[in-house]
């Protein structure tokens, strides 16, 4: 995306979080703890002192709740996208799954079981790029057992 197409909103959360992630930002919070420490004798450690550190904190903390996550969301999508063009562009791989961020979570449940059984077939299997889905290793699966069967009665 074209920098000159983001809104002034994005602007300022990209640039936000790439400060807020800095070292100048954890100097920057840790020299206000000090210096307000540091002031604690002068205000006689009183109650509005205290409070003044309390606000400041929650008003910090709740406006990071929502950067942190417009970041992740952003992420995730990045990622997702990523990983939709590696499935495209994979012929082995299934593309039943490029939309699977959209399942409900036992739906996504019953496909990590499906993914669990289908790595239980690969360990038994020597050759990793034989199987690339559950029937399919079934039937190399019930192909090997008949024909270690029948070695076993011819040998």
């Amino acid at each position: 995306m074209n920098k000159l197409n983001k809104s002034i909103f994005e602007k300022i959360s990209d640039w936000a979080t790439k400060f807020t992630g800095s070292s100048y930002a954890f100097i920057g919070a840790t020299t206000i703890v000090v210096a307000w420490a540091l002031t604690g004798y002068i205000f006689n450690y009183s109650e509005t002192w205290q409070l003044v550190i309390n606000t400041g904190t929650t008003i910090i903390t709740f406006l990071m709740v929502f950067l942190i996550q417009k970041a992740q969301n952003k992420d995730s999508k990045a990622i997702q996208i990523k990983l939709n063009e590696l499935i495209a562009a994979n012929e082995k791989a299934s593309n039943r799954i490029v939309d699977i961020e959209d399942l409900t979570e036992k739906e996504l449940d019953q496909l990590h079981c499906y993914y669990e059984k289908l790595a239980d077939f690969a360990e038994e299997d020597t050759d990793i790029h034989s199987s690339h889905s559950i029937d399919a290793a079934k039937e190399i699966k019930i192909l090997n057992t008949k024909i270690s069967k029948k070695n076993m009665k011819n040998g």
